[in-house]
């Protein structure tokens, strides 16, 4: 069995939300965090929002799972975005109202604890790219096109683009994609820095599984720190984000996955890691 797939069984899918559009399927220590809205390409609508939020609720308190995969059923769309055909609906007090559900749900991909990857391909534009860019690697196939064309319907990205993308690409990069809102093709995605990983054309899951797979041989205390610090550490000063490496390295000196590991590389064994 595959290094980092034997932490329990894969192929049950737990569903969420009335609807069942989000679900979650275990493959080891790895979670697959699926988008399943086909008739809609995965629109984030209110239900949809609320049903990602109560998955990646579930998933960060899951001590179990070390590595998470966002993927989408549909065969041309990872996410479209938000879903414009219930917003057409609205009146501005119901705008109001969804706004607190929809951040949910962005910042339940966020704040996931351990490394997340995004298995994008076809279209992941707007919203959609944003769940991607919570994420901290995108792993996308030949057929994808990313993009943030808020502006182009008269709103600005709203979930999380702004402060996102100029942290991968840059400022001048970050405002020349979302001012003219234009959407980016796979090469052209992968030469900016938009993706990190181009796979062929239909691979971009298997290759995201396997990759969270190989994430997931190592220290589940060590990797949900490792994230810690990085996160809460970019965009510090250096002295100030030293400090931050140092409280994330003091949280796992002294656990029990640090006294496995080296046992373990002594004994010239793989660790069995305690997760504690």
């Amino acid at each position: 069995m595959e290094d980092g797939m034997d932490g329990g069984t894969a192929g049950e899918v737990r569903r969420f939300g009335d609807e069942g559009w989000v679900g979650i399927e275990r493959h080891g220590f790895v979670a697959e965090l699926v988008m399943d809205r086909p008739k809609a390409m995965n629109a984030v609508s209110t239900a949809m929002a609320d049903a990602l939020a109560q998955a990646c609720a579930e998933l960060a308190a899951d001590r179990s799972v070390r590595a998470v995969v966002l993927t989408s059923t549909h065969e041309r769309a990872f996410c479209v975005g938000a879903d414009l055909k219930e917003r057409n609906s609205f009146t501005d007090a119901d705008l109001m109202r969804q706004r607190p559900h929809t951040r949910a749900a962005y910042t339940g991909v966020l704040e996931l604890p351990v490394p997340t990857i995004a298995a994008v391909h076809g279209f992941a534009l707007g919203g959609g790219f944003e769940l991607a860019l919570a994420c901290d690697l995108i792993v996308a196939d030949g057929s994808a096109v990313v993009g943030l064309p808020e502006v182009s319907v008269g709103v600005i990205p709203g979930g999380g683009g702004t402060q996102l993308l100029p942290r991968r690409v840059g400022a001048a990069r970050a405002a020349e994609l979302v001012f003219t809102a234009r959407r980016v093709p796979a090469a052209e995605a992968a030469e900016l820095g938009l993706v990190d990983q181009l796979v062929a054309t239909g691979e971009d899951r298997a290759e995201a599984l396997a990759l969270a797979a190989r994430i997931a041989r190592h220290s589940p205390v060590g990797l949900r720190a490792a994230k810690r610090a990085l996160r809460l550490g970019h965009g510090l000063d250096l002295r100030a984000g030293l400090e931050v490496e140092d409280g994330a390295w003091r949280s796992v000196a002294f656990s029990g996955d640090r006294a496995e590991g080296v046992a373990a590389f002594n004994e010239k064994r793989q660790p069995d890691w305690p997760g504690e």
